[in-house]
């Protein structure tokens, strides 16, 4: 089988395309023949050695897969050759073939393609996680996002307004503006030209928000604390900034306001159970119309360096994914 190989950690540039054996399915796993792989930014990193998972060389990125059940090892692991199926395998999607424990599996509706269900994992599940079990979002409220046209934005905004709720989205660009205003925003506000707290206020009729989900740190998370609404709940799920900020904890003393961590990697392995969920919901939006995520571009295996390439220089407006045939 063709896999795209890590073999020393300089980037993109290391990657090289080869031939492997194929992988044999232990007890509790399946092979998966995968359709398509999902790239992130953080694919980016763990070429570099830079990501919080550092897998031992020559290893193949791709955290997400979708394709088809070929085999299945030893014992029963409740899914069956020939289904459908997509998973969150931390690295080695870039490949034609995986093992993968069988748990792992979410079963692919009918209706849904196999190059959208790769990519629905890491942003798509990120942003459930964070506004759903972190944010507890409730219809009517308001949620700020930043970030709001990159991927992790993007997905943080359709599924806010899938749960009814009102989205102001902050990037830095009149151009990425209506990239979040595709994806459902309804105000835009634009950053650093724009006093946050100030705009945030003034959109709110002077409440402020009452989620904030960061996905860039940097200089613009401590006016949005001071933007909250009562009771309001910051998440902290990025630093695409490169900045890591330090908030004054009195501020959200004053506000009755809650700080919490979206470490989506770490709860998909804690709550397994609760993934799961949110991933069969995010599937069936897709299945019935409501969620339509975008794809920046679909690259055959072969062109691997140029997609991550277009990841590390931050030129993605959707998703970015790999086919194996």
């Amino acid at each position: 089988m063709k896999a795209a190989l890590c073999k020393s950690l300089d980037g993109a540039k290391s990657l090289a395309v080869e031939t492997l054996p194929e992988p044999v399915a232990g007890p509790g796993q399946a092979i998966v023949r995968v359709a398509a792989a999902g790239l992130n930014f953080a694919d980016t990193l763990i070429t570099r050695g830079k990501y919080q998972f550092k897998p031992e060389l020559p290893f193949s990125p791709g955290a997400e897969i979708a394709g088809t059940v070929e085999s299945i090892g030893a014992n029963d692991v409740g899914v069956s050759v020939g289904q459908a199926v997509m998973a969150y395998v931390n690295w080695g999607g870039a490949s034609e073939k995986i093992a993968v424990d069988a748990d792992k599996l979410i079963p692919i509706p009918d209706g849904v393609a196999m190059t959208v269900a790769a990519g629905l994992s890491v942003t798509y599940g990120t942003a459930m996680h964070g506004l759903a079990d972190r944010g507890r979002l409730q219809p009517g409220e308001t949620v700020i996002v930043t970030g709001a046209a990159g991927g992790a934005g993007q997905a943080a905004v359709e599924i806010a307004k899938l749960m009814g709720a009102r989205v102001i989205a902050v990037v830095s660009s009149e151009e990425k503006g209506a990239i979040a205003k595709a994806a459902g925003a309804d105000d835009v506000i634009l950053f650093p030209e724009s006093d946050l707290k100030t705009k945030v206020r003034a959109l709110t009729n002077g409440d402020g928000a009452d989620v904030v989900y960061d996905c860039i740190g940097g200089d613009a998370s401590e006016p949005l604390v001071r933007a909250l609404n009562w009771q309001g709940r910051f998440l902290v799920v990025g630093f695409a900034a490169g900045d890591i900020p330090k908030i004054p904890l009195n501020l959200l003393l004053l506000r009755g306001a809650e700080m919490s961590g979206v470490f989506w990697g770490e709860s998909v392995k804690r709550d397994p159970a609760g993934h799961r969920r949110n991933m069969e919901q995010i599937l069936s939006w897709v299945r019935d119309g409501r969620l339509q995520p975008r794809i920046h571009g679909i690259y055959p295996l072969e062109q691997i360096r140029e997609a991550l390439e277009i990841l590390e220089r931050r030129e993605a407006t959707g998703k970015v994914v790999l086919t194996m045939q």
